[in-house]
């Protein structure tokens, strides 16, 4: 993973400061407490629990990959001078805590999902076929995002931290917190149903895999061409010939594929499988949503009904 060094984003602060676009206020000039969250599921969240109370910004907002992330001196700026910061917390945030560590408001609130996950936390898993990392120890998951069960977990943390922040609010954010929770565990539940009365329980994905979260809470098993943070676009003949014969095996209708794919691996599985005839399916990760989809109805449990969707597709 690339990271940008403490110096380096320290000379960026400087710069911003002496510039004239950096404040050390807490809150906007609305009177609202400032909430920056790295990536959607995290912004989507923070807008149902605080509803008018916060100017919610999303940092990575322009559908760049979280794992390629290089950010600007105007995002190190939004960082330093939030109210609330809230990020995943993996491999691909070292740079945040960097940046953190120079942050203008020293009494900003910074909610790290690993951390609040705690021991729960999944390390990425080499399956029989997946073509691993080339060297290192295997990576904390960061898709944690990915269960509706951390999500619940999750807005229940984010909605008493920003009760602290915000106090007037607290009995307000409590609420619409239920409210949410109550809505996601009714998705959960239709999750549970589904592959309850599914035929099939063991999906390929001919791409990285980044629902390992998802597919443990509800019991899918799963082979992949690489874990879900692998940076490899390219998978070796042997990977590919093993899916293929997988799919053979288990008489798969589908294969699966990410959001932000080509799809050029998963046409070259399916034409090396004997029938040849599967449908490429594609579940939403969510690492690519765009500030302006978001803004056009997208929701996270939009994208998490509509995954549903397309399992009950290839798990029938």
């Amino acid at each position: 993973m690339k990271k940008i060094t403490a110096f380096c984003i320290s000379v960026l602060l400087l710069i911003c400061i002496m510039s004239g676009c950096a404040k050390a206020e807490n809150g906007n000039e609305n009177g609202k407490i400032n909430i920056v969250a790295s990536i959607f599921p995290v912004y989507d969240w923070v807008r149902e629990i605080a509803g008018n109370s916060a100017e919610v910004t999303m940092l990575i907002d322009n559908g760049v990959d979280p794992h390629s992330f290089q950010p600007s001196a105007e995002d190190i700026v939004k960082i330093s001078n939030c109210d609330m910061f809230i990020y995943t917390g993996g491999e691909s945030d070292e740079w945040m805590e960097d940046a953190l560590k120079e942050a203008v408001n020293k009494n900003m609130t910074v909610v790290n999902l690993l951390d609040v996950l705690s021991d729960d936390v999944k390390r990425e898993e080499i399956v029989e076929g997946m073509q691993g990392e080339k060297s290192g120890e295997a990576e904390n998951d960061e898709h944690v995002w990915l269960s509706l069960k951390n999500a619940e977990l999750f807005c229940g943390y984010i909605s008493g931290k920003l009760g602290e922040i915000n106090e007037e609010y607290k009995d307000e954010y409590a609420l619409n917190t239920k409210k949410y929770i109550k809505r996601l565990s009714a998705v959960d539940r239709d999750y549970k149903t589904v592959v309850e009365n599914a035929r099939i329980k063991t999906l390929v994905f001919a791409d990285r895999f980044p629902f390992r979260y998802m597919f443990d809470d509800y019991g899918l098993s799963y082979y992949a061409a690489f874990p879900g943070c692998e940076a490899d676009a390219e998978a070796s003949f042997e990977t590919i010939t093993f899916l293929a014969k997988k799919i053979d095996e288990l008489k798969l209708n589908s294969i699966f594929q990410i959001d932000g794919s080509d799809g050029s691996l998963a046409r070259t599985v399916k034409n090396c499988t004997r029938s040849k005839n599967q449908e490429i399916l594609t579940l939403n990760s969510m690492q690519s949503v765009t500030l302006e989809q978001s803004e056009d109805k997208t929701t996270y449990l939009s994208v998490m009904k509509n995954n549903l969707k397309i399992l009950k597709r290839a798990l029938k």
